[in-house]
């Protein structure tokens, strides 16, 4: 297959067993590959759940649909969460969740597979796997609530510091850049302050500033650093010329810079750097597993409350003795047109009225509890591409 005709979409559907379920399941596999491979199938095998009573089956219906999207919303947020906590590295998002294509197609059966046989999850269809998956899935997002929030708290705290030691001369923390010799310091009468000089009125700074005030110190300025506009230039002078030389300089475009050299202040600032940059080193890798883990778990839930949507609408549509084909399809993005049409020609028999509402997207009660459209065959969308980040 080409890259990028296939989509990280998934439709699981079910369609009612003919004389056995395995024909149910070659019918569909014959009529979707013999039009150019409109889709990759799979079966997608649900053990038999013990059914109870019908309002049993309808209230569960309801039910599973509100999980499903709940579940859903987890499982997003966690991706989501992932591409944030990974910033410049999105492009490794897809590697620490799920490939994608069909390396996803052969997880989602595997971990059915493998699951299938978990004793909490569906010995029998009743309350007990739906209050087992929302209790786990609720869990994770209380945690991911939590760590997010102590994460980006530190992370927030981080940028903030980051931004005081960038932008220009005229806003920057200065405190990186100056040394005490640069200023004279426990002086009654002397100050040195600390000016911002545009760079193309330099040759006018080294020609006027002895004279901005009275009493400022010959020869007291330098250039101590710069950036693409200006020079963070130092001079000295009496305290008492302060204003008068702040007022003349602002005259020339020399901005004076509110600055009190203090180096235990200095020394703090950078320390709390430090401790912030090492402590988000820190936690970033173990949040990063904690995020690999909880994803596959909730994307594990994911699966099986699909599943048992699955099995529950197949239950109230096609009716008891239960005898249904589940399968997972993965449609081609070019010809899902053509797959729908396909689908919809070999199950149109399933129900008379379909062909009245095929292209309406009607609300049709207790059918369209996740606002998805309606179809004869039983149809539920996995939708992948939200673990596409760009």
């Amino acid at each position: 297959q080409d890259k990028g005709t296939k989509m990280t979409e998934f439709w699981l559907i079910s369609a009612p067993g003919e004389k056995t379920c395995q024909q149910t399941w070659e019918k569909l596999h014959a009529a979707t590959t013999k039009h150019n491979n409109l889709s990759t199938n799979s079966k997608f095998n649900i053990p038999d759940l013990k059914v109870g009573t019908l309002d049993v089956l309808v209230g569960l219906s309801d039910e599973l649909a509100k999980l499903d999207a709940f579940v859903e919303s987890v499982v997003k947020k966690v991706a989501q969460y992932m591409a944030d906590v990974l910033e410049d590295s999105k492009d490794k998002v897809q590697e620490n969740l799920l490939a994608n294509g069909a390396i996803l197609l052969k997880s989602i059966l595997s971990l059915l597979e493998q699951q299938w046989q978990h004793k909490f999850y569906f010995s029998c269809l009743d309350t007990v796997p739906f209050l087992f998956i929302f209790k786990g899935v609720n869990q994770i997002d209380n945690d991911l609530k939590a760590r997010a929030s102590a994460y980006n708290n530190l992370k927030g705290n981080l940028q903030n510091l980051e931004r005081k030691n960038a932008g220009s001369l005229l806003t920057r923390s200065l405190a990186d850049i100056v040394k005490k010799e640069d200023f004279v310091l426990d002086s009654e009468y002397l100050v040195t302050l600390l000016v911002i000089v545009p760079k193309l009125n330099y040759n006018d700074w080294v020609k006027q500033y002895e004279t901005l005030a009275e009493m400022v110190v010959p020869r007291s300025s330098n250039v101590l650093f710069e950036d693409q506009d200006s020079y963070l230039c130092n001079v000295t002078l009496f305290r008492k010329a302060v204003d008068d030389f702040k007022h003349k300089a602002r005259e020339y475009k020399f901005m004076v810079r509110d600055f009190q050299y203090n180096e235990e202040e200095m020394k703090a600032d950078k320390e709390e750097m430090n401790r912030l940059s090492t402590d988000k080193k820190k936690q970033f890798g173990p949040l990063v597993r904690w995020l690999k883990v909880n994803f596959s778990e909730a994307f594990i839930a994911w699966i099986h409350v699909k599943a048992l949507r699955v099995f529950v609408e197949s239950v109230l549509r096609y009716g008891l003795p239960v005898n249904f084909q589940a399968m997972l399809l993965q449609p081609n993005k070019k010809t899902m047109k053509k797959l729908r049409e396909v689908l919809y020609d070999l199950y149109k028999h399933l129900d008379s009225s379909a062909a009245a509402i095929i292209d309406a997207t009607m609300d049709i009660p207790g059918l369209n509890l996740s606002q998805q459209e309606y179809y004869p065959y039983v149809y539920y969308k996995i939708d992948c591409n939200l673990l596409e980040f760009k």
